[in-house]
């Protein structure tokens, strides 16, 4: 028979195999999914039905194009003012770890902070958002964190994304500044709002950006998915 282990052995063993499980159920939880706190979607929500409420009393942000920069700067700042208490419960989200919040904060601050500010403000939070599988932080890291956007780190958050779309499904559709992959030009301050589809239509549209081997395959996907317009022409362009 064999000899059974010394009870003072058997309970460092014990011991050494409960502090390896605590060590690793965290990075493997974490490599799962990454887990959104009741109270945390709860804030995130608030805001969004405050964020939803200020663009219906201004028109949905529909400034017109004729106005003048200045016209424009000025309305922008009084609607920056309403929102204030919106982006404090996004603040609050962000700080329980709420990935859609991050984006929303992000978005917030692409929107109504000067240009110098922008990439030291948003780009922490649309990096981590993009890292947690959120697809329109790719967005705002194409058009303000041009470190990062040629980063290795971020090809890999794009290829990652898959994994994590229908975690995020009941959060679309979301705002963005620009949609590369509509016909529709923003007019004002007003957003452009995308599916969920929409936005793995960018992403693919991204990815042929960045992989020349792969260029065409990635964006006839985008072009499959919803018909994106930059990347059919594109492909347009490089049949000729």
């Amino acid at each position: 028979m064999p000899s059974r282990q010394p009870p003072r052995f058997a309970s460092i063993q014990t011991h050494l195999l409960r502090g390896l499980f605590a060590v690793l159920v965290p990075i493997s939880a974490l490599a799962d999914s990454v887990q959104i706190a009741p109270h945390a979607d709860l804030l995130y929500r608030q805001a969004v039905q405050m964020l939803e409420q200020a663009d219906s009393q201004n028109d949905g942000f529909s400034l017109k194009t004729s106005s003048t920069d200045q016209d424009l700067a000025r309305q922008g700042q009084a609607l920056g003012r309403t929102l204030a208490p919106a982006v404090s419960l996004l603040e609050k989200a962000v700080e329980l770890d709420h990935p859609v919040a991050r984006y929303r904060l992000a978005l917030y601050y692409m929107t109504y902070l000067p240009a110098a500010r922008i990439p030291a403000a948003a780009c922490p939070l649309l990096q981590t958002s993009l890292a947690q599988g959120f697809a329109p932080a790719a967005l705002g890291i194409e058009s303000w964190c041009a470190d990062y956007r040629q980063s290795s780190d971020f090809r890999r958050d794009l290829e990652s994304l898959q994994a994590s779309s229908n975690r995020f499904a009941p959060y679309y559709p979301q705002p963005a500044l620009r949609l590369q992959c509509n016909r529709e030009q923003p007019q004002g301050l007003a957003m452009q709002w995308g599916r969920q589809r929409d936005y793995q239509a960018e992403i693919y549209r991204l990815q042929g950006n960045l992989d020349p081997q792969q260029r065409q395959a990635y964006w006839q996907k985008a072009v499959d998915l919803n018909g994106c317009y930059a990347a059919q022409q594109r492909l347009l362009s490089s049949h000729h």
